[in-house]
């Protein structure tokens, strides 16, 4: 018998973001005064609401398991603010509630794709995303964003790169890493290539409310029936209510669709954490001041974070209207020489910045951008101020 061990799993690339993050928590652990700019997650603490349903729940005993892909009472929650914020109808069947928007991706591209099946995904994209499409046997295939066009694919684009082994495409708006949102009219545009070549759409919505300076929010399912019933919704509630480490994600699809998604789930984890179960409840429910405030606080550090990048020396930005992304563009510093060698590559700067100004950024090779960092403004302004103080430092000691 053959002790190697499979293939599919020595081929996943880890997480070059959690990786960087835990090379920061190391160097703070040593003592060094470390400004980090890879967060994923916001600073804020869950709101109070949020948590005391938590206690109620332990308190009350409802620590059991529940329906492996949600409580009804969740179900209809997020069946309401399909309704209200996304103007889409998905009834409680139509509802799969996982461990977090991983999860629910995972178990979208599990129920979708037979092996080989191809995926369409825009770049830059989310690091995660081809690792995921390639566990459950697909076949990623990356369609270069510009610039020019807010890093957005168009839709002759996307056109070109389906074959008769398209089975899906990607489109995460607002964009994690670039914070850029497509337009009503631009969505339209790609929905219409998906309908016309009858293929399915995962629309990654996890930043929906996170939206700045007037921009909308679209979900690329409410134009029609037509691109709907193609259509998997998925969001969750780490980013937009502070809840990274409760675990819930959430989809919509159809009732064929979700029946998968659920009996796969059954088998791999059963049900989301029933205290989390609660909270979301809750979260959904109930006031919803402190999402306003924190969105707030958001705008507030993108306003003040573009301004001063946009004043450095080397590098590039376009202003990000959603999420809590900056991407940066680093080719200018590239061919600078740090200590008789070539900068090269957006990894080698991240690592001069970590190691010698105490500075952790997000290079974004595994985005398919290897040019360009990522910053994350969901940390205070203070440790912004800093962290862009040592940056700009760097930058001017390159000129």
């Amino acid at each position: 018998m053959s002790l190697e061990l499979s293939k599919k799993a020595q081929a996943v690339k880890p997480s070059s973001t959690l990786a960087i993050t835990a090379k920061a928590k190391e160097l703070r652990a040593q003592g060094l005064d470390v400004v980090g700019f890879g967060a994923g997650e916001p600073d804020f603490d869950t709101p109070d609401n949020i948590c005391q349903a938590a206690i109620e729940a332990i308190e009350s005993g409802f620590t059991k398991y529940t329906p492996a892909s949600g409580i009804p009472e969740l179900k209809e929650a997020i069946s309401k603010k399909f309704r209200e914020f996304n103007k889409l109808d998905y009834t409680p069947d139509q509802i799969v509630v996982s461990n977090g928007g991983k999860h629910s991706l995972t178990n979208i591209f599990m129920a979708l794709l037979n092996p080989g099946d191809e995926v369409i995904i825009p770049e830059p994209y989310w690091l995660s995303y081809p690792e995921m499409v390639k566990l459950a046997n697909g076949v990623p295939v990356f369609v270069r964003g510009k610039k020019i066009h807010g890093y957005k694919i168009l839709p002759d684009q996307l056109q070109a790169a389906i074959t008769d082994k398209t089975k899906a495409v990607v489109i995460n708006t607002p964009s994690n890493p670039t914070g850029m949102l497509y337009t009503r009219e631009e969505l339209e545009a790609l929905a219409k290539v998906i309908v016309d070549n009858d293929i399915y759409c995962v629309a990654d919505e996890m930043y929906e409310y996170l939206v700045y300076g007037g921009a909308e929010h679209v979900s690329i399912a409410s134009f029609n029936e037509e691109i709907y019933k193609r259509t998997i919704t998925c969001s969750g509630l780490a980013k937009s209510y502070s809840m990274t480490g409760w675990r819930i994600g959430y989809t919509g699809s159809s009732e064929e669709i979700a029946h998968l998604m659920g009996s796969i789930q059954s088998h791999c984890t059963s049900n989301p954490n029933s205290i989390a179960q609660k909270a979301a409840v809750e979260a959904l429910n109930g006031p919803q001041d402190k999402v306003a405030e924190m969105r707030v606080e958001f705008n507030k550090r993108r306003r003040y974070m573009v301004k001063r990048l946009k004043a450095m020396p080397l590098i590039d930005l376009l202003e990000p209207q959603g999420a809590f992304y900056v991407f940066v563009d680093l080719k200018n510093v590239l061919d600078k020489e740090y200590k008789g060698e070539a900068i090269g590559t957006a990894a080698r700067f991240a690592d001069i910045l970590i190691n010698d100004y105490q500075v952790a950024v997000i290079p974004c090779g595994d985005f398919g951008f290897p040019e360009n960092m990522r910053l994350s403004y969901a940390i205070s302004m203070e440790q912004i101020e800093k962290g862009l103080d040592r940056i700009e430092a760097l930058l001017n000691h390159l000129q």
